[in-house]
């Protein structure tokens, strides 16, 4: 009866944390408002590790995935599903389709990046949501290839402007700039080097590594190049991220740290060089214009279409990290999730609802499988909803109900592209 009191306490426990606290899935807020559209900007989902530096800061051999470097897993392509599967439920409730939905020629728009992981993530999505519809993966090149929209690079750069973004991005540091960065990440580096047991591996054997330092971070900024960072951080980003997708993959959470026994606490540790490296290259908003304006340029336009009530993009943390920099999103924690801001799958979605009063409203919200949904392949309903985070953009005043007025958020993307503009000046 006790393991049987305590297997309920937990149940209830993850029931509790799944669920969304936002207006949009209650039945009073469905009497006042009709959804008329819908824009989901997607990061894709569980893929194996990119670059082949892990494997030398580590005497432990990596899992083996059932996917080439940087494309989508098996697993990643279940979990898209299951998310597709989810918004098909909930779109439907909400009337925007019906059951078995076979839409009209240009009512639904899939766009995904010209890379495996983006097009796969995109069709396995379509898949869940539209599974009879013979949806069509909309893609610039074959794979893989960059597609301008989605790479988050800089189009324009001076000295000026330099400056500007580099004190941006120094900012994040505090006084001490990109030293204080650094010297924030000190605890996780130590914890990377634990679990990796960087000291037994070839790094250290042959090319001398110690371990990972706070003090030698190095920003790049050039045109027609996304920001990067050099030496300690570079390194250690990679290895996080490699790590962050092994716990996702491997059901065994103490295989996936190499034998170490880690908690939760310890598993946010482990993704915080790569959170806090994504915020610095792409979240400074000085920088986050330029990055995310051709993207901003297509989200404009579909959510401007009347024609069109459903838009798929797909990219990358990068896509994510940049539109919310440069549409002035107030700072945010993500709850149950080891990665703080862009979670692996998450969905940044601009909803267009209409109010009984005929005024359009929008609401703002990222939605994302909790570490443990991801890990368990949790299937995932109205009733057992993946996570749901409600945004708050600065400066703008929402209802009573969490809305922005329509017109209004569409005149932030335009005030964020006229800043492009401005700044081309």
């Amino acid at each position: 009866m006790k393991k049987l009191f305590l297997l309920l306490c937990m149940f209830f426990l993850f029931m509790c944390t799944a669920q969304a606290a936002v207006p949009e899935d209650t039945a009073a807020f469905h009497d006042k408002y009709q959804l008329q559209k819908m824009l989901v900007l997607s990061r894709h989902n569980i893929r194996s590790p990119l670059g082949k530096t892990i494997n030398q800061l580590t005497p432990h051999q990596w899992a083996a995935w059932t996917s080439a470097p940087g494309e989508l897993s098996q697993k990643g392509g279940e979990l898209e599903t299951i998310m597709g599967q989810y918004f098909r439920e909930r779109l439907v409730r909400d009337k925007l389709i019906v059951e078995n939905e076979q839409p009209a020629e240009g009512e639904v728009r899939f766009y995904a990046n010209s890379m495996q992981r983006t097009i796969a993530t995109a069709q396995y999505f379509s898949s869940g949501m539209l599974p009879v519809a013979n949806v069509r993966i909309e893609h610039k090149f074959a794979p893989s290839r960059m597609d301008p929209v989605f790479t988050a690079a800089f189009t324009y750069m001076n000295d000026a402007y330099q400056v500007k973004v580099m004190q941006e991005m120094a900012a994040r540091g505090g006084k001490d700039g990109l030293r204080g960065i650094g010297e924030g990440l000190a605890d996780s580096y130590r914890l990377l080097e634990n679990t990796l047991d960087s000291s037994r591996s070839e790094a250290a054997r042959t090319n001398g590594f110690t371990g990972f330092r706070s003090d030698d971070i190095e920003i790049v900024l050039e045109n027609h190049n996304g920001p990067y960072v050099l030496n300690s951080l570079q390194t250690a980003i990679g290895v996080s991220d490699a790590l962050v997708l092994q716990y996702y993959e491997e059901d065994d959470p103490v295989k996936a740290a190499f034998g170490h026994k880690l908690t939760e606490t310890e598993w946010r540790q482990i993704s915080q060089p790569k959170d806090v490296g994504m915020d610095v290259m792409c979240g400074t908003h000085a920088a986050a214009v330029n990055l995310a304006h051709p993207l901003l340029q297509v989200m404009q336009q579909e959510l401007s279409l009347d024609s069109r009530k459903f838009t798929f993009l797909c990219g990358h943390d990068s896509n994510l990290a940049s539109v919310i920099g440069a549409l002035d999103i107030e700072p945010y924690t993500l709850p149950n999730s080891v990665e703080a801001k862009t979670p692996i799958g998450a969905k940044l979605v601009f909803e267009k609802w209409l109010g009984k009063d005929g005024q359009e409203y929008a609401s703002l919200n990222l939605v994302y499988q909790s570490t443990e949904q991801l890990r368990s392949r949790t299937m995932l309903s109205p009733a057992v909803p993946p996570m749901i985070y409600p945004l708050r953009l600065h400066g703008l005043q929402q209802n009573e109900d969490g809305l922005y007025r329509f017109q209004d958020v569409l005149q932030r993307f335009q005030d964020t592209m006229d800043a492009y503009e401005q700044m081309k000046q």
